[in-house]
């Protein structure tokens, strides 16, 4: 074999590890040497083969001689580091680069650089790297460039530095891409991906991850999906990043990634931490710290001790011995050249302080507010702000906490899925809750009360279309109608849950790698609000640590209530709650009196004290409020009202110009009343869209209600607790979802959704379900029922409501002006009303 075929054989052992492994294999029983040893190795790792391929190197090493076994140590270096083994890998660099000159030494240079990334050792691998840079640039080596780079970028990115991180790891991918290395351009991707997550931009994270994935095998696969699960715990989705988590962990330690299994189980205690369950965090936490002191990288176990710390004060610890751990360990990695975590145990070591009286400003003046993950920015702010109101600075302690809502504001500016900006808005819940304390004045209150609840709902969430995710949409639709109709003839369903549950998360997945069809939310202010609300009121309900307040906006004053405790009124929702499902199904006097008797008695503590007398109403609820049936209150008995998500969602509902458009007509299967419902109102309607039977398919129905002016669905409606965007209405063929509406182009002014519970939302303030998203769309008012209703009490109200309408009355005042009873009251006006 000649030179040239030496170097094109082990070039593919980095390009095309399968084939390359198998043409070694044939060159060692054809008695072939150390080269034929060392691509058998290097493709054996690549293939996942960690522990064959160190054999086959080890064997090369007993082979080799002068430069040959120095290229031979060359190789050990990276296989050596992904077993965990970073003593021995830079012994062997070490012995090594005496050696090695030229191109060897620059490849040589992109391993060392690797291995003292992962010993945890940083400015060392920034150096390492930067010195074969320039050589490596002015040759004709792409894949030790592109290896080079790659190290470079992630030895950058752990440090924090990710301008330089995105710039070097970009310049990766190009020079993979140019010289044709899917394998390596798709690493290369992977880790820009990984950097663009830390920098919170999570739609373009999920982008390039689902790019590098397929041209991934082996360490690189399972590194990869680390970063996804790293990128799911920064945006607040934990839980889903678990499986993700786990199932890299198998794959690492079942091929032998010593090295990646230390950082899984580091990264495993995030997952824990940021899931609520700190002593599962401290048991793998434990575990890491335990692995990285095996494998000598003690950089990393800095890591591990931080992620103890925060574990500590996420059980209740506010203790002296934490606040000395805290300054202490913040020191270290600063040393270590952490910063970002330096600064969250500079931040717990603050709020420990502050709790027990002492001062903090020392500790927090070295916490940088503009760098690192957005969670951790916010957290600095917040913790300024406690410090400020300690020293009695309340001015500063406000400007704070300003601060920090613009930088979650900043955040959640650049996701585009409902999930995925309801989860940055809950990473400053206790920084807004903070806030909403320090409020003195109403109009004060409301307006950080209505800035935290803009940030959670875009004005817009329409991105371009997505063929994949539209694909993955039908084939859900699909495999529910068979799982519906198997389980409604009393058989064993035809679609497995876990397929469902896979396509789920397919939707999912695409939905959050859109970029951002929204403009930046608005929060409504209180002279805006005085003007459009003219002789209507405004009411939104705000919780403040445990107890409920609501500020009121009418006749030009802006007053606050304090209205009781939030758990209280909570109780009594679900008691009402249960009280009106249950008259959904039977008459049962019972039932009837309860809900009369807790409709009263929430009616007195919720509205009673706020003497606004007989006005219209605007009603932000909080909470477990937005589930509440308001019409069955007294004082709201034959009066108009809207229930909205925020002031500011009311005030852009009726900025929503009504298009000069058609009616649709819906009737779903299954539902027994549906066809004379729509039957009624398509003689009010004539010229009216009607899709009935075979006809009312979700897609047609979707593409019927673009441009509605008005819509009507008389269908069965399932409302998923915990999953809000898979909530449904059953029609032909399978469900219409909440996913399927933000393919509308310009959705129904005015839509009715004749059918149990699709009025609910989930994920508190940010109202994720269909009326939610259908308001967000653009839509002015939504009618649904936030209960089951009885389907023969609804065409002979619903003709009564449109009639209304049609006569010129808005639906507000149309809907008030009709008799409820227990199996109607369930219907809201949502929106501009």
């Amino acid at each position: 074999m000649t030179g040239r075929d030496e170097r094109s054989l082990l070039r593919m052992a980095a390009t095309d590890p399968a084939t390359a492994f198998t043409r070694a294999l044939h060159l060692l029983e054809d008695g072939g040497g150390v080269v034929a040893l060392r691509v058998a190795g290097l493709a054996a790792k690549e293939l996942g083969r960690l522990e064959e391929g160190l054999g086959f190197l080890n064997r090369a090493l007993e082979l080799a001689e002068g430069y040959a076994a120095a290229q031979v140590r060359m190789n050990l270096v990276g296989l050596l580091t992904a077993r965990g083994d970073v003593t021995g890998a830079l012994t062997r660099a070490r012995e090594a680069e005496t050696v090695l000159h030229g191109a060897d030494a620059d490849r040589l240079a992109a391993n060392k650089a690797c291995a003292l990334a992962r010993a945890g050792r940083l400015d060392e691998a920034r150096e390492v790297a930067a010195h074969a840079l320039p050589r490596l640039r002015q040759g004709n080596e792409p894949v030790v460039l592109n290896g080079l780079l790659t190290n470079l970028g992630l030895a950058l990115a752990f440090r924090g530095d990710y301008d330089d991180a995105e710039e070097a790891l970009a310049e990766a991918a190009d020079v993979g891409e140019a010289a044709g290395l899917r394998h390596q351009t798709a690493m290369s991707k992977g880790n820009l991906a990984f950097v663009v997550s830390r920098r919170g931009d999570v739609p373009r994270a999920l982008r390039l991850f689902a790019e590098a994935e397929p041209g991934l095998t082996g360490e690189r696969l399972a590194q990869c999906r680390f970063d996804q699960a790293e990128t799911l715990i920064m945006a607040g989705l934990p839980g889903e990043a678990r499986p993700v988590l786990t199932a890299a962990l198998e794959s690492a330690m079942a091929n032998g990634y010593a090295c990646d299994v230390a950082d899984g189980f580091l990264l495993l205690a995030h997952a824990e931490l940021a899931d609520g369950n700190p002593e599962q965090a401290t048991e793998a936490a434990e575990h890491a710290r335990t692995t990285f002191a095996a494998q000598e990288r003690t950089g990393w176990m800095l890591l591990a001790e931080h992620v103890l710390l925060k574990a500590r004060w996420a059980c209740g610890e506010r203790s002296t011995v934490l606040l000395s751990s805290a300054v202490a360990t913040a020191e270290r990695l600063e040393t270590g050249g952490w910063p970002h975590a330096a600064d969250e145990a500079r931040i717990v070591a603050a709020r420990v302080a502050l709790t027990l009286g002492r001062p903090a400003g020392h500790l927090l003046s070295a916490v940088g507010r503009a760098r690192g993950p957005a969670y951790t920015q916010i957290a600095a702010w917040h913790a300024l702000a406690l410090e400020r109101a300690a020293r009695d600075d309340r001015e500063g302690a406000v400007e704070a906490v300003s601060s920090g809502l613009q930088v979650t504001e900043e955040h959640a500016e650049v996701l585009g899925a409902l999930d995925l900006r309801a989860r940055a808005a809950g990473f400053a819940s206790e920084l807004a809750g903070f806030g909403l304390g320090l409020a003195g004045s109403a109009r004060e209150l409301l307006a950080v009360e209505e800035r935290r609840r803009a940030i959670a709902r875009p004005v817009r969430v329409r991105p371009p279309r997505d063929l994949e995710r539209a694909a993955a949409l039908a084939a859900l639709r699909a495999l529910s109608a068979g799982h519906t109709a198997d389980t409604a003839q009393g058989g064993a369903p035809s679609a497995l849950s876990a397929d469902l549950a896979e396509l789920e998360a397919r939707v999912r997945s695409r939905t959050r790698r859109r970029p951002p069809g929204a403009s930046p939310p608005r929060p409504a202010e209180a002279a805006e609000l005085t003007a459009a609300l003219g002789d209507r009121a405004l009411v939104e309900m705000i919780a403040i640590g445990g107890e409920l307040h609501a500020v009121t906006v009418a006749g030009g004053r802006t007053e606050r209530r304090h209205l009781g405790e939030c758990g209280y009124m909570g109780e009594q929702t679900g008691l009402l709650r249960f009280a009106a499902r249950r008259l959904a199904e039977t008459d049962d006097p019972q039932a009837l009196a309860a809900l009369a008797d807790t409709a009263g008695r929430l009616d007195h503590l919720l509205l009673g004290p706020l003497g606004l007398g007989d006005r219209e109403l605007v009603i932000a609820p909080t909470g477990a409020l937005h589930g509440l049936p308001w019409a069955v209150f007294p004082s709201l008995s034959g009066r108009p009202f809207t229930i909205v998500p925020s002031a500011g969602a009311w005030l852009h509902a009726r900025a929503a110009a009504p298009p000069d458009g058609h009616t649709v007509l819906v009737a779903g299967p299954g539902l027994d009343h549906a066809e004379r419902e729509i039957a009624a109102l398509h003689r009010l309607h004539p010229r009216a869209v009607v899709l009935d039977g075979a006809d009312a398919r979700a897609e047609p129905v979707r593409d019927a209600l673009d441009g509605a002016a008005l819509a009507h669905i008389a269908a069965h409606g399932e409302f998923r607790e915990g999953n809000a965007l898979f909530s449904r209405l059953r029609l032909t063929g399978g469900p219409l979802m909440v996913y399927d509406l933000d393919e509308l182009t310009v959705p129904p002014h005015l839509i009715v959704l004749s059918a149990c519970d699709v009025g609910r939302a989930d994920e508190g303030d940010a109202v994720l379900g269909m009326a939610g998203a259908l308001l967000a769309l653009g839509t002015a008012t939504v009618i649904a029922s936030v209960t089951p209703v009885r389907d023969e009490a609804t065409p002979e109200f619903m003709s009564a409501f449109h009639t209304a309408v049609a006569s010129g009355q808005s639906p507000s005042r149309a809907l008030a002006a009709l008799p409820r009873t227990p199996a109607t009251a369930g219907f809201l006006a949502m929106g501009a009303g």
